[in-house]
């Protein structure tokens, strides 16, 4: 049976991903939604928003990709059971999300936010300065991408840990895991970024409780998803000067209302959800290498495990 690869997300990556295609694997089917062919044909999918009812549109779809690093996006429970359901794991969203985090924790360390206030103000004034060593950065969540990110932030000398809720070992990371151990872990962060899936455990994760445990004036870097951040409680905590200084990449809703108070608060920059993005054309290699395992009985790199919902 002819193999069909449907892409369902933007067209103009699409465009870039049917030159990849086109190039390695002239013997696969490339269409862009709408254009779907013979639905019959079609044995592997990628899509941010799948279409509905899979199972009886595509009878013989053999893997789901999704076009970006996230899957909190797909309904599970509309997916067929058996369907393998694969995440974007592809060297431009590691490097984006280095890059961002890095600018990002840098710029809280060396105390940019505040000096932007000053300069508003008029004000010609030094503040201290301390050394990366001196400051103590906490990710939340151990995956590929902060793994990646931590590995940047030890080899620029800060005192880093991490936190998950399985084991990991990282090296030059004071590596924490579970419940148990999120205290632990607050106790010694001066600034946090959040990398966490979104699952329904995350939800509301970066809230009051958990702010409270955090040093005084600690920073904030939130680039995992918007759902996960209370905004209230973070309001409330810049308020008190609980938290110093929050970066948001990702809100819920994005955008946010415009009467929202994050667009104008003196303590929160925001930015519209670009820390990391998927590149078209390492993505598609990356989607090819994974039907090739597929086909070869091997594991699918970025297979997610549906139980723990990433």
């Amino acid at each position: 049976m002819k193999t069909t690869f449907l892409y369902k997300s933007d067209p103009a990556r699409g465009r870039l991903w049917a030159e990849v295609f086109r190039r390695r694997a002239p013997h696969i089917d490339f269409r862009i939604w709408p254009d779907i062919g013979d639905p019959s044909q079609v044995r592997f999918l990628a899509a941010w928003e799948p279409p509905d009812d899979l199972a009886t549109r595509f009878p013989n779809l053999k893997v789901l990709f999704s076009s970006g690093a996230g899957v909190d996006q797909f309904d599970f429970t509309a997916l067929p059971a058996e369907l393998p359901v694969v995440r974007m794991v592809e060297p431009g969203i590691v490097r984006g999300m280095v890059e961002y985090v890095t600018h990002a924790v840098l710029g809280l360390h060396r105390d940019m936010p505040q000096y932007r206030r000053q300069q508003q103000e008029g004000l010609w004034k030094p503040l201290p300065v301390r050394t990366a060593r001196e400051r103590r950065v906490g990710v939340l969540g151990l995956g590929s991408l902060g793994q990646a990110v931590l590995e940047q932030l030890v080899a620029l000398g800060f005192d880093c840990a991490g936190w998950s809720r399985s084991r990991h070992e990282v090296a030059g990371v004071q590596c924490h895991a579970g419940v148990g151990e999120l205290p632990t872990f607050l106790a010694r962060t001066d600034i946090l970024v959040c990398l966490l899936p979104l699952t329904e455990s995350t939800r509301g994760f970066l809230d009051a409780r958990l702010f409270s445990q955090l040093p005084e004036g600690a920073g904030l870097v939130h680039v995992g998803r918007g759902p996960q951040l209370v905004d209230a409680d973070l309001l409330a905590a810049l308020e008190s000067g609980r938290i110093g200084d929050a970066v948001l990449d990702v809100t819920d809703p994005e955008p946010l209302p415009r009467e929202h108070a994050f667009w104008r608060h003196p303590r929160v920059q925001l930015t519209p959800h670009i820390a990391s993005m998927t590149q078209p054309l390492s993505a598609a290699e990356v989607v090819l290498d994974n039907i090739e395992r597929f086909e070869a009985g091997e594991p699918m790199l970025g297979l997610v495990d549906r139980a723990r919902g990433y």
